[in-house]
């Protein structure tokens, strides 16, 4: 029998694996977040991560000793208990030797005998250069990591060692710890989407009146990076068109930055081909001004206000819907509701006008929601279901979209 897991009031139990990558210095990062946050953490480095960060960092960030063999403490049978007991597993960096043995089945150390044993969740944050990373043995390797309902968090695009920039850089810290967040809370992420190209929009666009001001809205980002994020988690492959917006790029996501509506819809519509969905969380200004001054727009001696002609934006949901852009469009409705209906009397008829598969409804009376943590929505659809969503956090929102969009998708002949 294997070790109970945690209890209601415990500690989440956390083991980090750290594997000889140079990006073993960003786990001390993930390694504080998680112990700061309230997990009971047991760091398990490979041999080779100790040349790159020394065992006394990791005692000293997790408050435990660390081991990186199976016969230290033999007689407490490490190599078993500590990934019975474990509520998650999370290796970060994973190089492309660790995924080979975890794939394999290989247990030469503590860590790969904690991923034999594991029967919790196990996250895998791989970092390595672009030509490991694409090498036909690691791209089947992480197709059978993930077919046992392992996640393999795609890695990020940047700088490498050396002068080398590509694909195999590892995710920010931060985002791993919310992703692993994430799958502490709610499980380890249904692969649906495994195979899937989707797109999605966030932030809120800006149209420049001057070189100093802009017409804008208070959207942060926040939902539509929770959708990346989580359509990642669930094996998508993510183009995340992100206007203005300050937080880091979710792990294992194609990141495009926009400005402008006009920059944010020719960057939506050029990802969308060949897209299985497209979920439109942005905000676009609905209206730009006519002409943009190229000085500074002063105040009037007598007081007086500038008159400044607006114009319409193109209205780029109902362009992806009109034109079957993707299998299954989903657009975002933040309404207040006013003399001519409530919030789902409004969302209900715009819903309609544009012609998407799928509106997510925010009630925002009183500025609710935006750049808030938690949110809490209503899922209508052109067949006339509707799904609510209570109060929760953006992450849990995102999955069940998610799971309206992948009932949605046409099947894979």
């Amino acid at each position: 029998m294997g070790e109970e897991r945690t209890r209601p009031g415990e500690r989440p139990r956390v083991v980090l694996g750290v594997a000889g990558g140079i990006a073993a210095y960003k786990a001390c990062e993930l390694l504080r977040r998680l112990t700061e946050s309230g997990h009971d953490v047991t760091v398990v480095p490979t041999a080779a991560a100790l040349e790159f960060v020394g065992a006394p960092t990791w005692a000293a960030l997790s408050g435990k000793p660390v081991s990186t063999d199976v016969w230290t403490g033999v007689h407490e049978v490490p190599h078993v208990r500590l990934g019975q007991g474990a509520d998650l597993v999370v290796v970060a960096p994973a190089t492309a030797d660790l995924l080979a043995k975890a794939a394999h089945g290989l247990a030469d150390d503590l860590l790969t005998n904690t991923l034999l044993t594991a029967r919790c969740p196990v996250v895998l944050a791989p970092a390595m250069h672009t030509e490991m990373w694409e090498h036909p043995a690691t791209v089947a390797n992480v197709a059978t990591l993930r077919s046992r309902g392992v996640v393999v968090v795609e890695p990020a695009e940047g700088r490498l060692t050396g002068v080398d920039t590509g694909k195999g850089r590892l995710p920010e810290p931060v985002e791993i710890f919310h992703l692993c967040s994430d799958v502490l809370a709610h499980g380890a992420p249904s692969p649906d989407l495994a195979g899937r190209r989707v797109v999605v929009s966030a932030g809120g666009t800006r149209e420049r009146l001057d070189p100093v001001r802009f017409l804008g809205n208070r959207s942060s980002g926040r939902q539509g990076y929770a959708l990346a994020q989580a359509a990642a988690a669930r094996g998508a492959e993510v183009t995340l068109v992100a206007a203005n917006v300050t937080l880091p790029d979710p792990a294992g996501v194609k990141v495009v930055r926009v400005e402008t509506t006009g920059e944010l819809r020719d960057a939506v519509l050029s990802a969308t081909t060949g897209a299985d969905a497209v979920v439109m969380a942005a905000a676009p200004a609905d209206f730009r001004p006519v002409a943009e001054s190229d000085v500074k727009i002063k105040k009037a001696e007598d007081g007086s206000a500038p008159t400044i002609e607006l114009e319409q934006n193109p209205d780029i949901l109902r362009e992806l819907a009109a034109t079957r852009a993707a299998d299954v469009v989903v657009g975002f409705a933040a309404e207040t509701g006013d003399a001519h209906g409530s919030v789902l009397d409004l969302a209900r008829a715009k819903l309609a006008r544009k012609g998407c598969d799928l509106l997510v409804v925010n009630d925002v009376s009183g500025g609710a929601v935006f750049g808030a943590e938690e949110n809490e929505a209503v899922i209508l659809a052109a067949d006339g279901a509707s799904v609510e969503v209570p109060h929760g956090t953006k992450a849990a929102l995102a999955h069940v979209i998610w799971d309206q969009v992948a009932s949605r998708m046409t099947p894979r002949s």
